[in-house]
This record gives structure tokens, sequence and C-alpha cells, in this order.
């Protein structure tokens, strides 16, 4: 299960409709242990996808490299990635799965005409063949509908 703390939850959200209508992208900080995956910092990350942004994100490799040492700084790991899917649903597309780490966990949003929808988290399996729903949970103030 991966649970997201109100103040991180608050900045993906926004992110993810300020940048609409393309996809927003940043990754999750926090801890976790054999059951659960704590995120209590969101770092909002630049999509630097050359083509349409609204079908596609990509983050810069050195830009992951600067959220995992943030995370070491701040005693926490490196949880997972977020993204949206901008008047879509919340799922993992097959580009999403060949672009996946299985390590981490991938919360993706559904924003909606500009406002954040819902939200669904997966984890991808070692071999990139299947990315399972993962338990999500989100502060009480989610506004999902």
């Amino acid at each position: 299960m991966i649970r997201i703390a109100e103040d991180a939850w608050r900045l993906m959200v926004e992110h993810a409709e300020s940048v609409f209508p393309n996809e927003c992208c940043g990754a999750m900080l926090g801890t976790s242990d054999a059951e659960t995956k704590d995120v209590t910092v969101a770092l909002p990350l630049e999509n630097v996808h050359a083509g349409p942004q609204a079908t596609r994100y990509e983050l810069r490799p050195e830009d992951l490299m600067k959220a995992e040492k943030e995370a070491r700084a701040r005693g926490l790991d490196l949880i997972g990635i977020f993204h949206s899917h901008p008047d879509h649903d919340a799922y993992f597309s097959e580009t999403d799965l060949k672009n996946s780490c299985p390590w981490y966990s991938f919360v993706v949003m559904s924003v909606k005409a500009g406002r954040y929808n819902h939200a669904k988290s997966f984890l991808p399996n070692m071999e990139q063949t299947e990315a399972p729903e993962e338990a999500l949970e989100l502060p009480a103030t989610d506004r999902s509908a």
C-alpha cells in the first residue's frame, strides 16, 4: 500500500492542474517498510518530452538523480513517480509500463477539464510486463469523484 500525506498530495494535485492540458510529472519521497510506503514530500519536476506533452511525459535523468539526492538529504527514500493523464482516466499505459522502474510506485492522476478527478497507483513487476494496481490511501481532503 502507498499512503500520501496531505501536504504532498495537495502539491501533486496543484502541479497536475497547473500544467493542464499537458501531463505533469514529479517524484514522491518518503519512508517504507515491508507493507506500506508513506509519501511525505512531493517534488514537481519538468516534463521535458520533446513531442506533444498532452499525451506523454519524460523526466531528465539528472532531475531524477537530484530527487534521489534530495531524498537522502532529508533522510527519506525515493518512493516513486507521479504523473497526470489530461482528460483521461488514471491507468498505466503501455508507454508507462515500458518506461517504468520496477522498484518505484507510479501514481497516475486523472485531470479532466483542468481539475483533478481521481488517482490510482501501480507497481510494475521486475520484467516490466505488467503493473498491478497498488492500494492507494489519499488524505481525507481528496476531492475525487
